[in-house]
């Protein structure tokens, strides 16, 4: 799993992938938090960082299936992937380590986001006025919504060779998970306990939940599920194309 780790971070880095990763990452999210003007930290009267984890989930919808699409798809368009297949590691190895190497990816891209945290701590009036444990909760929340956003990615990149259709593919369950039941659970025809029942099936509730501060361990418990259930599919998909 370690190889497959290192030669993925190696293949991200001596690309311009890992770069062009991060940067669109910061610069959209940068855009919002500083630059646009119905947006901007700027123009607000209090110190906050809502639009970091407003946007974040928005963004990762496209960038998170961008950096997975190339996982198996290219490997099968390549033939590469008999090659792995005779190499002394299970299936179970080279999909975790391949998880790894992406889900680090994705937190790379996080990391440099501390700055903008330190920027409001500091325009705060007085400084430090502004709500941490909220913000500590929301960069739990997009820890585990990333796990989630890439062990879908995977399992999409699993079902093609084609990598537009594996990054479609991805985008869409992403989205699926996380924002359809909350509009399914809108419509009239649910009743309210249904309702929040449909709404807790998606991830969105989950890392609302966790957005605010409190850690639940039923919303851990619930992201883990989601990855843990996607990277068991991507391994049964793969276990079947040997």
């Amino acid at each position: 799993m370690l190889s497959i780790f290192r030669k993925e971070i190696h293949t991200f880095f001596s690309s311009l992938i890992g770069y062009i990763v991060i940067s669109v990452f910061l610069i959209s999210i940068g855009l919002f938090m500083w630059v646009f003007a119905d947006t901007s930290v700027l123009d607000y009267n209090f110190a906050t960082m809502d639009q970091l984890f407003s946007i974040a989930p928005l963004v990762f919808l496209f960038l998170i299936p961008a950096v997975t699409m190339r996982s198996f798809a290219e490997e099968k368009a390549n033939g590469t992937i008999e090659f792995l297949y005779t190499k002394p590691l299970t299936t179970i190895q080279i999909i975790g380590g391949k998880f790894f190497a992406n889900f680090t990816l994705v937190i790379f891209a996080l990391l440099p986001t501390l700055i903008y945290y330190y920027s409001i701590y500091q325009l705060g009036s007085p400084v430090g006025n502004l709500d941490s444990g909220a913000i500590v909760g929301s960069y739990i929340g997009l820890f585990f919504l990333s796990g989630a956003f890439v062990s879908i990615g995977m399992f999409a990149s699993t079902l093609t060779n084609n990598q537009i259709v594996a990054f479609i593919l991805g985008a869409f369950l992403c989205f699926f998970f996380h924002w359809a039941f909350t509009y399914v659970a809108r419509l009239p025809i649910f009743t309210t306990t249904l309702d929040l029942f449909i709404q807790k099936i998606g991830i969105n509730y989950h890392y609302g939940s966790i957005s605010k501060g409190l850690i639940d361990t039923r919303d851990i418990m619930y992201f883990i599920s989601v990855i843990f259930v996607f990277l068991y599919a991507t391994i049964t998909v793969m276990d079947t194309r040997k």
